[in-house]
């Protein structure tokens, strides 16, 4: 399993949050608010706690009320600890506040908030099984920031301590969510089982169970799974989310598109659930609903990270200038540790963007020279959130291949009718290969190359789809991300397929290198090397071989 947990603008973050367990008198409303925050219904949740703090201000009340200002998608540090502090005026031994503020500290980046929870948990003596659990919840929290290990100790003797009453589901939620930290799927999978036949709304394990398989990379699983979660409540939010990111997988917008729209039907208006719309709506590259989500709630969040939304909007409509303006807004108002390597990678673009129509040569150079800096910033991290070469790539050719543009170009019955079947099932491998051959028949390169890479996140190991998309990229005049479909071809290619490939492969290094010639001539030389060696009969690579070795 890789990436279990590394899910951000551009990945799918797993839906379902925690639900939350009290002994209270008071459990009736305040279940009210837990099965709120449960279904990403965070205003309502803010609403009840709000109402509960007017009839009765204690410091728990102030707790949920802090802690659901950091269960949301962007968490409010500033809101969070002010509801912390006030738990803490009034009772100011209050175990659950002190864990809160040190889970602000915790979120910020601050390691030291670590040992905090511990000294707050050994003060408690750890008689009570609800401060063990906060305690492992903001332990667990936090994408970047957490301590997965101590979660996991403090959890198991909270399940200890409630075995005799019942252990409520959220504790075996939480302790997955800290097996899925550490990158122990089959762990986290025990634990999300343990939590169905005790929970009450199944929809929520269900939707933990298929982002985990989706994190694996198990597809089918996780389809299985988000569909259950869907059939047992049809109206739990989070599992659409997850639907969705199932669907932006296969590259099923229309879908995924349907998928959102349910999600912002039966979650609610709070602002910080509309960012993370905004966000799902930019993932499935719908970007006229993701600008459109961001603008009505533009001026209702003041968390920076609205303006490094409004620049990858900016960035995808090629508006390189506006995009740096909103990046630069951004990285100078957010705190340091969350400026991540996928903000300089855009940032990086961003500069290749500009560089392109840049008239300046030394203003050009030091564009290009950022670029380069940037982007491999976010590629040696292994971020993913985008394809970093194929986007310089595009940038370089004029821009990547679109439906829109697919839609403009030239078709037939043939292609609408496979079309159709391709959108009654993505996972149709044989319509899919039909669909792309068919475009490449009436030459809609951008039909084809969008099939192909449909194919490709199908059948990420079967070779032939990179062939393919590098020639309909060469076809369509885009050379730099028709050198990287064929590069990803030769290095897919099985030993074992060699010999069946070798006319294919023979070409496919011949492109590399002559697209190569005039950039990396030592490329070039090596690489038209190795395609004379798999057919030394290939006339261009020998009047490449002869031009390149005068």
């Amino acid at each position: 399993m890789k990436d279990i947990m590394n899910m951000n603008v551009k990945k799918i973050a797993f839906g379902a949050a925690v639900v939350f367990f009290t002994g209270f008198a008071s459990a009736q409303t305040l279940q009210d608010g837990i099965n709120s925050i449960d279904s990403d219904k965070f205003a309502q949740a803010k609403t009840n706690f709000t109402e509960m703090i007017a009839k009765e201000p204690t410091a728990e009340n102030y707790f949920y009320l802090g802690n659901t200002f950091l269960r949301q998608g962007e968490p409010d540090y500033a809101k969070a600890t002010e509801s912390f502090n006030k738990g803490l005026a009034a009772d100011g031994k209050s175990y659950l506040n002190k864990i809160g503020l040190a889970a602000v500290k915790l979120g910020k980046g601050d390691k030291n908030a670590v040992a905090e929870i511990q000294k707050v948990v050994t003060d408690s003596r750890e008689k009570d099984a609800e401060v063990l659990f906060r305690a492992a919840e903001a332990l667990t929290l936090f994408e970047k920031n957490n301590s997965p290990d101590l979660a996991i100790q403090f959890l198991t003797k909270a399940i200890e301590k409630a075995e005799k009453k019942g252990v409520p589901a959220h504790y075996y939620y939480t302790l997955g969510d800290a097996y899925r930290l550490k990158r122990m799927p089959g762990e986290a999978m025990s634990a999300y089982d343990k939590a169905l036949p005790v929970a009450k709304n199944k929809a929520s394990v269900y939707t933990r169970m298929a982002t985990l398989w989706m994190a694996a990379q198990v597809w089918q699983k996780a389809k299985e799974s988000v569909d259950k979660a869907i059939a047992v409540d049809p109206t739990y939010a989070p599992a659409y989310k997850a639907l969705a990111g199932y669907d932006i997988r296969y590259q099923q917008n229309a879908k995924a598109t349907q998928d959102l729209i349910n999600y912002t039907k039966y979650a609610d208006e709070d602002p910080y659930t509309q960012l993370e719309i905004a966000k799902l709506y930019f993932t499935n590259e719908d970007y006229a609903n993701s600008k459109m989500v961001l603008d009505k709630i533009f001026d209702k969040i003041d968390d920076p990270i609205k303006f490094k939304l409004r620049a990858y909007n900016a960035y995808a409509d090629k508006n390189y200038a506006d995009a740096k303006q909103n990046m630069d807004t951004f990285v100078s108002q957010v705190e340091k540790t969350r400026v991540l390597p996928a903000d300089l990678g855009l940032q990086g673009l961003i500069a290749a963007g500009l560089a392109k129509d840049e008239k300046d040569a030394a203003k050009k150079s030091a564009l290009m020279a950022e670029a380069q800096q940037k982007v491999g910033i976010a590629k040696a991290a292994k971020d993913e959130t985008m394809k970093w070469d194929l986007e310089l790539a595009n940038i370089a050719g004029g821009g990547g291949a679109s439906q829109a543009e697919a839609d403009k170009g030239p078709t037939n019955p043939t292609i609408e009718a496979l079309k159709k079947q391709v959108a009654a099932n993505s996972q149709d491998s044989d319509a899919l290969f039909k669909l792309a051959t068919a475009y490449q028949d009436v030459k809609n390169w951008n039909g084809a190359i969008l099939t192909w890479q449909k194919m490709s996140a199908l059948l990420p190991d079967w070779a032939p789809a990179y062939y393919s998309q590098g020639y309909s990229y060469q076809q369509a005049g885009n050379n730099d991300a028709a050198k990287l479909a064929y590069e990803k071809f030769i290095s897919t290619v099985k030993p074992a397929d060699q010999e069946a490939n070798k006319q294919t492969l023979a070409y496919a290094y011949f492109a590399v290198a002559y697209m190569s010639k005039d950039s990396d001539a030592a490329k070039a030389k090596d690489y038209v090397a190795k395609s004379l060696q798999l057919d030394p009969t290939y006339q261009d690579a020998v009047k490449l071989n002869a031009e390149i070795n005068k």
